[in-house]
Protein backbone atom coordinates (compact mmCIF):
# COMPACT_ATOMS: atom_id res chain seq x y z
CA UNK A 1 0.00 0.00 0.00
CA UNK A 2 2.82 2.41 0.74
CA UNK A 3 4.31 1.60 -2.62
CA UNK A 4 0.97 2.67 -4.12
CA UNK A 5 0.90 5.85 -2.01
CA UNK A 6 4.34 6.80 -3.33
CA UNK A 7 3.46 5.98 -6.93
CA UNK A 8 -0.09 7.33 -7.32
CA UNK A 9 0.96 11.03 -7.45
CA UNK A 10 3.52 10.22 -10.15
CA UNK A 11 0.97 8.33 -12.26
CA UNK A 12 -1.57 11.14 -11.87
CA UNK A 13 1.06 13.64 -13.05
CA UNK A 14 1.52 11.52 -16.18
CA UNK A 15 -2.26 11.39 -16.65
CA UNK A 16 -2.56 15.18 -16.34
CA UNK A 17 0.01 15.55 -19.11
CA UNK A 18 -1.93 13.07 -21.25
CA UNK A 19 -5.16 14.99 -20.64
CA UNK A 20 -3.42 18.19 -21.74
CA UNK A 21 -1.28 17.06 -24.65
CA UNK A 22 -2.76 13.83 -26.05
CA UNK A 23 -6.25 13.30 -24.59
CA UNK A 24 -7.11 10.56 -27.11
CA UNK A 25 -4.13 8.40 -26.15
CA UNK A 26 -4.50 4.78 -25.09
CA UNK A 27 -2.62 4.23 -21.83
CA UNK A 28 -1.62 0.63 -21.06
CA UNK A 29 -0.42 0.28 -17.49
CA UNK A 30 1.92 -2.56 -16.53
CA UNK A 31 2.99 -0.91 -13.27
CA UNK A 32 2.32 -2.46 -9.87
CA UNK A 33 0.51 -2.31 -7.55
CA UNK A 34 -1.89 -2.65 -10.46
CA UNK A 35 -5.29 -2.36 -8.79
CA UNK A 36 -4.55 0.73 -6.71
CA UNK A 37 -2.79 2.63 -9.48
CA UNK A 38 -5.51 1.83 -12.01
CA UNK A 39 -8.21 2.64 -9.45
CA UNK A 40 -6.70 6.10 -8.96
CA UNK A 41 -6.24 6.79 -12.67
CA UNK A 42 -9.61 5.39 -13.76
CA UNK A 43 -11.64 7.11 -11.04
CA UNK A 44 -9.82 10.45 -10.83
CA UNK A 45 -8.73 11.21 -14.43
CA UNK A 46 -10.28 11.14 -17.89
CA UNK A 47 -7.47 9.10 -19.44
CA UNK A 48 -8.36 5.95 -21.39
CA UNK A 49 -6.26 3.66 -19.20
CA UNK A 50 -6.41 -0.09 -18.77
CA UNK A 51 -4.14 -2.30 -16.66
CA UNK A 52 -2.27 -5.28 -18.07
CA UNK A 53 -0.67 -8.22 -16.31
CA UNK A 54 0.59 -11.58 -17.57
CA UNK A 55 -0.57 -13.67 -14.62
CA UNK A 56 -3.74 -14.84 -16.40
CA UNK A 57 -2.18 -16.09 -19.62
CA UNK A 58 0.92 -17.27 -17.78
CA UNK A 59 -1.17 -19.43 -15.46
CA UNK A 60 -3.30 -20.69 -18.36
CA UNK A 61 -0.13 -21.87 -20.09
CA UNK A 62 1.14 -23.51 -16.89
CA UNK A 63 -2.12 -25.42 -16.37
CA UNK A 64 -2.12 -26.55 -20.00
CA UNK A 65 1.38 -27.95 -19.58
CA UNK A 66 0.31 -29.80 -16.41
CA UNK A 67 -2.46 -31.66 -18.22
CA UNK A 68 -0.53 -32.20 -21.47
CA UNK A 69 -2.60 -29.76 -23.54
CA UNK A 70 -1.46 -27.39 -26.26
CA UNK A 71 -2.24 -23.83 -25.18
CA UNK A 72 -3.96 -23.10 -28.51
CA UNK A 73 -6.51 -25.81 -27.70
CA UNK A 74 -7.39 -24.29 -24.32
CA UNK A 75 -10.17 -21.78 -23.59
CA UNK A 76 -11.10 -20.23 -20.27
CA UNK A 77 -13.13 -17.66 -18.38
CA UNK A 78 -11.20 -15.74 -15.73
CA UNK A 79 -12.21 -12.93 -13.41
CA UNK A 80 -11.59 -11.30 -10.05
CA UNK A 81 -8.99 -8.71 -9.11
CA UNK A 82 -5.41 -8.50 -10.30
CA UNK A 83 -3.15 -11.15 -8.73
CA UNK A 84 -6.28 -12.77 -7.31
CA UNK A 85 -8.39 -13.61 -10.35
CA UNK A 86 -9.95 -17.04 -10.74
CA UNK A 87 -10.36 -19.52 -13.58
CA UNK A 88 -14.12 -19.91 -13.44
CA UNK A 89 -13.96 -22.23 -16.45
CA UNK A 90 -11.02 -23.97 -18.08
CA UNK A 91 -11.62 -26.16 -21.14
CA UNK A 92 -9.48 -28.31 -23.40
CA UNK A 93 -10.99 -28.74 -26.87
CA UNK A 94 -14.31 -27.57 -25.48
CA UNK A 95 -14.43 -30.05 -22.58
CA UNK A 96 -14.12 -29.21 -18.88
CA UNK A 97 -10.46 -29.69 -17.89
CA UNK A 98 -10.80 -28.77 -14.19
CA UNK A 99 -10.95 -32.47 -13.16
CA UNK A 100 -7.71 -33.08 -15.08
CA UNK A 101 -6.01 -30.23 -13.23
CA UNK A 102 -7.17 -31.61 -9.89
CA UNK A 103 -5.96 -35.09 -10.83
CA UNK A 104 -2.54 -33.77 -11.87
CA UNK A 105 -2.10 -31.89 -8.60
CA UNK A 106 -3.18 -34.83 -6.43
CA UNK A 107 -1.34 -37.58 -8.31
CA UNK A 108 1.95 -35.92 -9.25
CA UNK A 109 4.02 -34.58 -6.31
CA UNK A 110 6.26 -32.53 -8.62
CA UNK A 111 3.20 -30.53 -9.74
CA UNK A 112 1.74 -30.13 -6.25
CA UNK A 113 5.12 -29.02 -4.88
CA UNK A 114 5.73 -26.55 -7.71
CA UNK A 115 2.95 -24.19 -6.54
CA UNK A 116 2.15 -25.05 -2.93
CA UNK A 117 0.06 -22.00 -2.05
CA UNK A 118 -1.96 -21.87 -5.23
CA UNK A 119 -2.53 -25.61 -5.28
CA UNK A 120 -3.76 -25.56 -1.68
CA UNK A 121 -6.11 -22.69 -2.52
CA UNK A 122 -7.42 -24.61 -5.53
CA UNK A 123 -7.98 -27.82 -3.57
CA UNK A 124 -9.89 -25.98 -0.83
CA UNK A 125 -11.60 -23.13 -2.73
CA UNK A 126 -12.32 -25.16 -5.92
CA UNK A 127 -11.03 -22.57 -8.41
CA UNK A 128 -7.49 -21.90 -9.59
CA UNK A 129 -6.04 -18.46 -8.81
CA UNK A 130 -3.80 -16.54 -11.19
CA UNK A 131 -0.84 -15.11 -9.30
CA UNK A 132 2.26 -17.09 -8.29
CA UNK A 133 2.38 -18.79 -4.90
CA UNK A 134 4.95 -16.55 -3.23
CA UNK A 135 3.06 -13.40 -4.14
CA UNK A 136 -0.38 -14.90 -3.57
CA UNK A 137 0.51 -15.84 -0.02
CA UNK A 138 0.70 -12.10 0.70
CA UNK A 139 -2.97 -11.55 -0.19
CA UNK A 140 -4.59 -13.82 2.37
CA UNK A 141 -4.34 -14.84 6.02
CA UNK A 142 -3.64 -18.55 5.68
CA UNK A 143 0.04 -19.11 4.98
CA UNK A 144 2.28 -16.42 6.49
CA UNK A 145 1.10 -16.04 10.07
CA UNK A 146 3.34 -18.64 11.78
CA UNK A 147 6.94 -19.69 11.32
CA UNK A 148 5.98 -23.32 10.66
CA UNK A 149 3.50 -22.30 7.95
CA UNK A 150 6.05 -20.01 6.31
CA UNK A 151 8.51 -22.91 6.24
CA UNK A 152 5.91 -25.34 4.90
CA UNK A 153 4.26 -23.23 2.21
CA UNK A 154 6.33 -20.12 1.52
CA UNK A 155 9.97 -21.17 1.62
CA UNK A 156 9.74 -23.87 -1.06
CA UNK A 157 7.33 -24.51 -3.91
CA UNK A 158 6.68 -20.88 -4.79
CA UNK A 159 7.91 -21.05 -8.38
CA UNK A 160 9.62 -17.89 -9.67
CA UNK A 161 8.62 -15.55 -6.83
CA UNK A 162 9.35 -16.77 -3.30
CA UNK A 163 7.41 -13.90 -1.74
CA UNK A 164 10.32 -12.98 0.51
CA UNK A 165 10.74 -9.39 1.67
CA UNK A 166 11.80 -7.03 -1.15
CA UNK A 167 12.37 -9.92 -3.59
CA UNK A 168 11.94 -7.79 -6.71
CA UNK A 169 13.81 -4.84 -5.20
CA UNK A 170 16.77 -7.06 -4.38
CA UNK A 171 16.69 -8.43 -7.94
CA UNK A 172 16.76 -4.88 -9.35
CA UNK A 173 19.58 -3.87 -7.02
CA UNK A 174 21.62 -6.89 -8.06
CA UNK A 175 21.33 -5.75 -11.70
CA UNK A 176 22.13 -2.10 -11.09
CA UNK A 177 25.57 -2.34 -12.68
CA UNK A 178 24.71 -4.87 -15.39
CA UNK A 179 21.34 -3.92 -16.90
CA UNK A 180 22.78 -1.59 -19.56
CA UNK A 181 25.22 -4.27 -20.70
CA UNK A 182 22.36 -6.79 -20.86
CA UNK A 183 20.36 -4.47 -23.13
CA UNK A 184 23.37 -3.76 -25.37
CA UNK A 185 24.01 -7.49 -25.69
CA UNK A 186 20.40 -7.99 -26.78
CA UNK A 187 20.51 -5.09 -29.26
CA UNK A 188 23.79 -6.29 -30.79
CA UNK A 189 22.43 -9.70 -31.72
CA UNK A 190 22.67 -10.40 -35.43
CA UNK A 191 19.02 -11.41 -35.49
CA UNK A 192 16.34 -10.18 -33.09
CA UNK A 193 13.31 -12.39 -32.65
CA UNK A 194 10.27 -10.24 -33.44
CA UNK A 195 7.74 -12.98 -32.75
CA UNK A 196 4.97 -11.80 -30.44
CA UNK A 197 5.23 -12.94 -26.84
CA UNK A 198 2.21 -13.70 -24.66
CA UNK A 199 2.12 -10.06 -23.53
CA UNK A 200 -0.99 -8.27 -24.74
CA UNK A 201 0.23 -4.78 -25.68
CA UNK A 202 1.04 -5.17 -29.39
CA UNK A 203 -2.19 -7.09 -30.10
CA UNK A 204 -4.19 -4.41 -28.30
CA UNK A 205 -2.59 -1.57 -30.25
CA UNK A 206 -3.16 -3.48 -33.47
CA UNK A 207 -6.85 -3.93 -32.63
CA UNK A 208 -7.45 -0.33 -31.53
CA UNK A 209 -5.05 1.61 -33.76
CA UNK A 210 -3.93 -0.85 -36.45
CA UNK A 211 -5.84 -3.11 -38.80
CA UNK A 212 -8.72 -3.52 -36.37
CA UNK A 213 -8.40 -7.28 -35.79
CA UNK A 214 -10.51 -8.03 -32.71
CA UNK A 215 -8.51 -9.09 -29.66
CA UNK A 216 -9.83 -10.42 -26.36
CA UNK A 217 -7.62 -10.16 -23.31
CA UNK A 218 -7.77 -9.98 -19.51
CA UNK A 219 -7.70 -6.31 -18.48
CA UNK A 220 -7.92 -4.32 -15.28
CA UNK A 221 -10.72 -1.81 -15.44
CA UNK A 222 -13.19 0.06 -13.23
CA UNK A 223 -16.04 -2.22 -12.20
CA UNK A 224 -19.31 -1.07 -13.74
CA UNK A 225 -21.18 -4.21 -12.78
CA UNK A 226 -18.92 -6.55 -14.76
CA UNK A 227 -18.55 -8.60 -11.57
CA UNK A 228 -21.84 -8.12 -9.78
CA UNK A 229 -20.75 -9.11 -6.26
CA UNK A 230 -17.59 -6.98 -6.13
CA UNK A 231 -17.72 -3.26 -5.24
CA UNK A 232 -18.64 -0.77 -7.95
CA UNK A 233 -15.68 1.35 -9.09
CA UNK A 234 -13.19 -1.17 -7.74
CA UNK A 235 -10.52 -2.19 -10.22
CA UNK A 236 -11.44 -5.67 -11.46
CA UNK A 237 -9.73 -8.05 -13.88
CA UNK A 238 -12.18 -9.30 -16.52
CA UNK A 239 -12.19 -10.26 -20.19
CA UNK A 240 -12.03 -7.19 -22.43
CA UNK A 241 -12.58 -6.94 -26.18
CA UNK A 242 -10.28 -4.49 -28.00
CA UNK A 243 -11.39 -3.12 -31.37
CA UNK A 244 -11.55 0.08 -33.37
CA UNK A 245 -14.32 1.06 -30.96
CA UNK A 246 -11.92 0.90 -28.02
CA UNK A 247 -12.29 -1.33 -24.97
CA UNK A 248 -15.47 -3.29 -24.29
CA UNK A 249 -15.36 -5.15 -20.94
CA UNK A 250 -17.28 -8.42 -20.82
CA UNK A 251 -19.56 -9.03 -17.83
CA UNK A 252 -18.99 -12.32 -16.03
CA UNK A 253 -21.75 -12.00 -13.43
CA UNK A 254 -21.21 -13.05 -9.82
CA UNK A 255 -18.17 -14.85 -8.49
CA UNK A 256 -18.68 -17.91 -6.28
CA UNK A 257 -19.20 -16.55 -2.76
CA UNK A 258 -15.99 -17.96 -1.28
CA UNK A 259 -13.99 -16.15 -3.97
CA UNK A 260 -15.96 -12.92 -3.73
CA UNK A 261 -15.37 -12.82 0.03
CA UNK A 262 -11.59 -12.84 -0.43
CA UNK A 263 -11.65 -10.44 -3.39
CA UNK A 264 -13.98 -8.01 -1.63
CA UNK A 265 -11.76 -7.59 1.41
CA UNK A 266 -8.75 -6.80 -0.76
CA UNK A 267 -10.71 -4.59 -3.18
CA UNK A 268 -12.21 -2.44 -0.42
CA UNK A 269 -8.85 -2.06 1.31
CA UNK A 270 -7.27 -0.99 -1.97
CA UNK A 271 -10.04 1.54 -2.58
CA UNK A 272 -9.56 2.89 0.95
CA UNK A 273 -5.84 3.34 0.34
CA UNK A 274 -6.50 5.20 -2.91
CA UNK A 275 -9.07 7.40 -1.19
CA UNK A 276 -6.50 8.11 1.51
CA UNK A 277 -3.96 9.13 -1.11
CA UNK A 278 -6.41 11.37 -2.97
CA UNK A 279 -7.67 13.12 0.17
CA UNK A 280 -4.41 13.13 2.11
CA UNK A 281 -6.17 11.38 4.99
CA UNK A 282 -3.74 9.02 6.78
CA UNK A 283 -6.60 7.57 8.83
CA UNK A 284 -8.00 5.92 5.71
CA UNK A 285 -4.61 4.36 5.05
CA UNK A 286 -4.52 2.99 8.58
CA UNK A 287 -8.00 1.53 8.20
CA UNK A 288 -7.02 -0.10 4.90
CA UNK A 289 -3.95 -1.72 6.45
CA UNK A 290 -5.83 -2.68 9.62
CA UNK A 291 -8.22 -4.77 7.53
CA UNK A 292 -5.59 -6.27 5.24
CA UNK A 293 -5.92 -10.07 5.63
CA UNK A 294 -2.27 -10.81 6.34
CA UNK A 295 -1.70 -7.81 8.60
CA UNK A 296 -4.82 -8.59 10.60
CA UNK A 297 -3.76 -12.23 10.94
CA UNK A 298 -0.56 -11.40 12.82
CA UNK A 299 -0.94 -7.97 14.48
CA UNK A 300 -3.25 -6.23 16.94
CA UNK A 301 -4.86 -2.91 16.04
CA UNK A 302 -2.41 -1.01 18.22
CA UNK A 303 0.55 -2.82 16.64
CA UNK A 304 -0.82 -2.01 13.18
CA UNK A 305 -1.14 1.67 14.12
CA UNK A 306 2.47 1.71 15.31
CA UNK A 307 3.61 0.07 12.08
CA UNK A 308 1.66 2.55 9.94
CA UNK A 309 3.16 5.47 11.87
CA UNK A 310 6.64 4.06 11.29
CA UNK A 311 5.90 3.64 7.59
CA UNK A 312 4.68 7.23 7.28
CA UNK A 313 7.84 8.42 9.01
CA UNK A 314 10.07 6.38 6.71
CA UNK A 315 8.21 7.61 3.61
CA UNK A 316 7.79 11.23 4.69
CA UNK A 317 9.76 12.68 1.75
CA UNK A 318 7.71 10.73 -0.80
CA UNK A 319 4.21 11.44 0.52
CA UNK A 320 3.63 15.20 0.18
CA UNK A 321 -0.14 14.65 -0.03
CA UNK A 322 -0.30 13.67 3.65
CA UNK A 323 0.02 17.09 5.25
CA UNK A 324 -2.04 16.23 8.33
CA UNK A 325 -0.12 13.20 9.50
CA UNK A 326 1.55 14.06 12.79
CA UNK A 327 3.34 10.81 13.57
Amino acid sequence: MFRALRTIPVMLDICRDIEKYCPDAVFLNYTNPMTMLCNAMQNYTNVNVIGLCHSVQGTAEMLAEWIGADTKDVSYLCGGINHQAWFLAYKWNGKDAIPLIREAILSRPEIYNAELVRNEMFLHLDYYVTESSGHNSEYNSWFRKRADLIEKYCTHGTNWNPGVHAFILDDYKNRQTTWKDEILTWLNKEEIDLKRSHEYASDIFNAVLGDGTLFKFSGNIRNRGYITNLPLDACVEVPVLASKSGFEPISIGALPSQLAALNTVNAINEMLAVEGSMTGDPRKVFHAIANDPLTAAVLSLNEIKQMVDEMFAANRDYLPQFKHWNG
